[in-house]
């Protein structure tokens, strides 16, 4: 069924919510979702009524107005799938299901649901297709980047650290290179919270606070069963980083991710955190700064020429020189392919940091995150925003897409 097809559908039943299936209700959003290709489903109790939105290529949209009084009927049958407890209602539950499709197949669900003023909040994140073969080059890292990226993994100990926000494509990031390490002569053990899909020849751990078993005692645990290879999910805390730089110093290949605001910022980071400068110095091979931005839609793109007052205003947030009148960019005027959104699928923006000499002597005498972005860039790294405008004087996406995400 076509996503307009399913969604007049959903807007008929719900305007006869006595004779509503709430079984039907719950499957048919999903399935709408997944064929918009959304990554979320976030079902909000208001005063009034019920606000489902889709979160689409990492835009949030008001898709439907569900009257108030099935709310708990939906929230109900949720929990009833993710095997949750019906009867509690002030505390957050995580949980998981999944549900077949007739196009689709199996499709995982992971769910939240949240105690708030008019009720508990659902979100459903529908989790990415296990058969999604990944590679750097889909991902948005240049030949040059890929390179560099390579070279790291191939060294037997250290740390490779993927940064960004939450929801910019770390976790995806990490699992590529995983499975590009992949190999029967190779123990890989991950520790993940939690864990998004199953990667075959693979050991993974998810963390549980229940019973103790944090990513920092996780950790000290898998060192016991001599893996080659160790993905800690994130690094959050003083003790988990003290853990995992130990662990690099060992003789470990050691990839987790970090909330900073670009690559160079890593750095000082694991500093405020407790680590010894010398430490840090010794074992970080790489660090992966990245966004996602939105791809301009195939079917509707269209050459765009920016006008006075748009390179006027896109100016000042480029370094002095970049943008030329001769640039050509472009945009998608809106289709029924892409929703009218003039955007399909993401792709990252990147910054890969290669940790060599220069930049070792630089955080010994604790320079600061922008004296050593400036070395890094001074050796060869191609900054996120540098990235971001190459991208779209390509026409893989549009320069206001790259301005919205990277000063976002």
């Amino acid at each position: 069924m076509s996503p307009t097809a399913l969604h007049n559908k959903i807007k008929s039943n719900l305007e006869s919510p006595e004779d509503i299936s709430i079984v039907e209700l719950v499957d048919s959003l999903v399935e709408h979702a997944h064929t918009v290709r959304a990554s979320d489903i976030r079902v909000t109790p208001t005063e009034k009524h019920i606000r489902i939105r889709f979160r689409i290529d990492g835009v949030l949209h008001d898709m439907f107005e569900v009257p108030l009084r099935i709310h708990q009927e939906i929230v109900a049958r949720i929990k009833i799938l993710s095997r949750l407890r019906t009867d509690e209602h002030q505390a957050a539950q995580d949980g998981r299901f999944r549900i077949s499709l007739d196009k689709a197949g199996p499709v995982d669900i992971r769910v939240s649901i949240s105690p708030t003023y008019h009720g508990e909040n659902a979100v459903l994140r529908i989790l990415a297709d296990k058969e999604e073969q990944f590679s750097l080059e889909s991902l948005g890292f240049s030949k040059g980047d890929q390179e560099k990226i390579m070279k790291a993994i191939k060294r037997p100990s250290g740390m490779i650290l993927s940064t960004g926000p939450t929801g910019s494509g770390k976790t995806t990031t990490l699992y590529t290179i995983i499975k590009m390490l992949n190999s029967p002569d190779t123990s890989i053990i991950t520790l993940e919270d939690p864990i998004e899909y199953a990667i075959g020849g693979i050991e993974q751990i998810q963390i549980n606070p229940r019973t103790n078993l944090t990513f920092s005692n996780g950790l000290r645990s898998v060192l016991r069963q001599d893996p080659d290879t160790i993905m800690v999910g994130e690094i959050r805390d003083t003790e988990t980083a003290g853990l995992a730089v130990n662990t690099a110093l060992t003789g470990h290949l050691l990839l987790s991710t970090l909330h900073t605001t670009d690559s160079a910022t890593t750095l000082p980071r694991l500093l405020d955190m407790g680590i010894e400068p010398y430490l840090v110095a010794s074992t970080v091979n790489v660090v992966l700064g990245q966004r996602l931005v939105r791809r301009t839609c195939d079917n509707c793109k269209e050459i765009h020429n920016l006008s006075e007052l748009e390179m006027k205003s896109i100016e000042g947030s480029l370094p002095k020189g970049t943008l030329k009148k001769e640039h050509g960019f472009v945009r998608g005027k809106g289709c029924d392919v892409c929703n009218d959104t003039g955007y399909i699928g993401r792709i990252g923006i990147n910054e890969v940091l290669i940790v060599d000499e220069e930049i070792r002597e630089a955080f010994l005498r604790r320079a600061s995150a922008s004296d050593i972005k400036q070395i890094a860039m001074k050796n060869g790294m191609t900054s996120m925003l540098q990235d971001g405008f190459n991208k779209a004087t390509e026409g893989v996406t549009t320069i206001d897409e790259v301005l919205r995400v990277v000063y976002e």
